[in-house]
């Protein structure tokens, strides 16, 4: 039961989704180091109890050429085809609280109607409030906790969690539009920007996907199951570890890193974590060389990406 001109198409569920639950959105695109959103999609589709609501068209909106779809090949005929998925999904927490989740690809045409469809469909919930998270790589540690910078109309998030607080122009992915349509209207809204050590942006690091999750309960009190991912992501940390240990000049580098994530937590006058007093920044693509054989090899042949599926 689809609208004349609408994205999306309701579900049967549709009818079933309460007044006043939370929206929780993550999607895969421009802004996703260290996979954070990616790995919050894949790993909701497993953990959370959840049945589709609202389903976007991918004809209107995605760039299949940009971003091609998956198609299985068997021998000598093709069995599967696996096209991307952008929806609205009615959801529960490990309590069995509901929450709308919205996941999947940020679009790459029509913007402002994906806007305002999304928010005609947060007025058909009456949704609550809105929480989003993407990801930026950042020349911070691994050995310290994932930082963030909170965005949007919740104070009480922005004065607590807000660890980075940047006067600067962004490159702007749709949820950032989102957020300033949803502050236009004086909505319930917060953005979480997670900061990922950009020497590991462009691998699937665990820690930032629980940093998601954990920026996603402050927000909105639900309950969600982080315990394979922190295996995962302790598994991750201690290998990354072994080969900094090994290694006097990563030593040196990871340690210029934490000494300024130290100073600039501790109060100092530095105007953001990313550079010194005197404005340079440290050796990072240095680290990067170093580790680039490492975390090329983490996975095997049947463990990459599938080829034309965006990294970040």
């Amino acid at each position: 039961m689809s609208y004349p001109g609408d994205l999306f198409e309701l579900t049967a569920a549709a009818s079933d989704v309460p007044d006043g639950l939370d929206l929780v959105v993550a999607l895969t695109g421009f802004s996703d180091a260290g996979g954070a959103a990616g790995q919050f999609n894949d790993y909701s589709r497993g953990a959370f109890e959840s049945e589709p609501v609202a389903v976007f068209d991918n004809d209107l909106l995605l760039d299949y050429r940009a971003r091609r779809p998956i198609i299985y090949f068997d021998q000598d005929h093709l069995t599967e085809y696996t096209p991307p998925r952008l929806e609205v999904s009615l959801a529960y927490d490990d309590l069995h609280h509901p929450f709308l989740l919205l996941t999947g690809y940020e679009p790459d045409f029509l913007w402002e109607r994906f806007v305002s469809d999304l928010i005609g469909l947060i007025d058909r919930f009456r949704v609550a409030r809105t929480t989003w998270v993407h990801a930026i790589p950042m020349p911070v540690p691994h050995t310290r906790p994932i930082g963030v910078t909170v965005s949007g109309t919740r104070e009480e998030l922005i004065e607590s969690m807000s660890v980075w607080r940047p006067h600067t122009q962004v490159p702007s992915n749709v949820l950032h539009l989102l957020e300033y349509r949803l502050t236009e209207r004086g909505s319930g809204v917060a953005g979480f920007a997670l900061l990922i050590p950009h020497y590991l942006a462009d691998t699937e690091f665990p820690t930032a996907a629980i940093a998601a999750i954990d920026s996603i309960s402050a927000a909105t009190g639900l309950i969600l199951p982080t315990d394979e991912l922190r295996e995962e992501g302790r598994e991750f940390v201690s290998r990354i570890d072994e080969q900094v240990g090994g290694n006097e000049e990563l030593k040196r580098l990871v340690g210029t890193l934490e000494e300024r994530y130290d100073t600039y937590m501790e109060g100092s006058a530095l105007k953001s974590p990313l550079m010194d007093s005197d404005g340079t920044l440290p050796s990072a693509d240095e680290i990067a060389a170093e580790l680039e054989k490492f975390l090329a090899g983490r996975k095997g042949p049947d463990e990459q990406r599938p080829p034309g599926e965006p990294t970040s």
